[in-house]
């Protein structure tokens, strides 16, 4: 089954960013172990049951910013670690993270991932659970293969967690009278958690002292907000073919998100009348698309979501002022500011 997987591109060591984004070259920084990263993913993801290497494929060929891997291998350099334990690590948080987007696109009954179909559009919801469920347990496996009852600890937290934050999603979607703290609550824990152990479990294979391993925490906990928040930005202003998603999958589903919760606030009583008709009670018409548009740039809701999004950036940054200021540092501080500016 293996040849179902090796005769797919090498996305991890190819990055499909452009030429000077803070990720690519932090990949190309870190391009050994990103291969070697790879080569454990490809092997952990063969089976002998004909599906499973055939929906990882098209995961894998699917690409992706592979950023939480890299924030794994990146933290655990910056922090002096010379050994090979941060690779399995960095697979197993990318398993984590694939499976999480398996079940995510099931929920949301999403069509398109990263620009390509989504596995459950090609596989079925079924098949893409269940795939999922494979590749959680090829992450335990990892977990418990690097011995270490705190990686095991910051790892199931992590994924307990991320459960927690999409359950919170599904109870508050369509809810206009959550709030705003109600919210971050949310993406702390679909998005943030899995950032920041990611970073966290770095520092502890490096053996750092329990601060090092908080202020990775908190990089990578401020950056997943930032990451987030620009995720809800671009359903509303990004370019279809450019986001690699369909723009507007959020208002459609009755997500509650940053831009619209600002815009529901400073809207007169018409304006709330259609977001309450739109999202609380999920009726639609051909054109409230455009009207979601139309309110969310007159109250300046993105760039309200930006600058939200730049603040948590900034404090990530901050999370690494006192470590060793090298190439690796540098560098994730402006992975903080591409976070903020990407159009993808």
């Amino acid at each position: 089954m293996d040849g179902l997987l090796t005769s797919e591109p090498d996305v991890y060591s190819a990055s499909p960013l452009a030429e000077g984004d803070a990720l690519q070259r932090l990949a190309q920084l870190l391009a050994a172990d990103l291969a070697a990263t790879n080569a454990t993913i490809v092997a952990r993801m063969a089976s002998e049951v004909e599906l499973i290497p055939q929906l990882a494929a098209h995961l894998i060929a699917a690409g992706g910013k592979r950023l939480r891997p890299l924030l794994t291998l990146a933290s655990a350099r910056l922090c002096g670690y010379r050994g090979e334990r941060h690779v399995r690590l960095a697979a197993c948080v990318e398993f984590i993270h694939t499976a999480t987007l398996l079940h995510d696109d099931v929920v949301d009954e999403s069509d398109l991932r990263r620009g390509l179909a989504s596995a459950n559009a090609v596989f079925g919801n079924k098949a893409s659970v269940l795939v999922g469920d494979f590749l959680f347990a090829r992450a335990f496996e990892l977990m418990v293969a690097d011995g270490s009852l705190e990686v095991l600890r910051i790892l199931c937290n992590a994924s307990a967690t991320i459960a927690e934050g999409e359950v919170l999603q599904l109870s508050t979607q369509n809810d206009l009278s959550t709030d705003i703290p109600r919210y971050f609550q949310v993406i702390q824990g679909k998005t943030a958690a899995l950032f920041a152990a990611a970073c966290e479990v770095g520092a502890v294979v490096a053996d750092r002292d329990r601060s090092v391993a908080a202020s990775l925490s908190g990089y990578g906990t401020a950056l997943g907000m930032a990451f987030q928040l620009v995720d809800d930005a671009l359903d509303y202003a990004a370019d279809q073919n450019e986001l690699g998603k369909t723009v507007g999958d959020d208002f459609r589903e009755g997500k509650l998100t940053y831009p619209v919760l600002i815009a529901y606030a400073a809207g007169d009583p018409a304006e709330r009348a259609f977001w309450q008709r739109t999202i609380e009670r999920g009726e639609q018409s051909e054109d409230d698309l455009g009207t979601a548009f139309e309110l969310i740039a007159r109250h300046d809701a993105i760039g309200q979501t930006i600058e939200r999004a730049r603040e948590f950036a900034r404090s990530a940054q901050e999370c690494l002022a006192d470590l060793p200021d090298d190439p690796v540092r540098a560098l994730m501080m402006q992975a903080a500011d591409y976070a903020v500016t990407r159009r993808h």
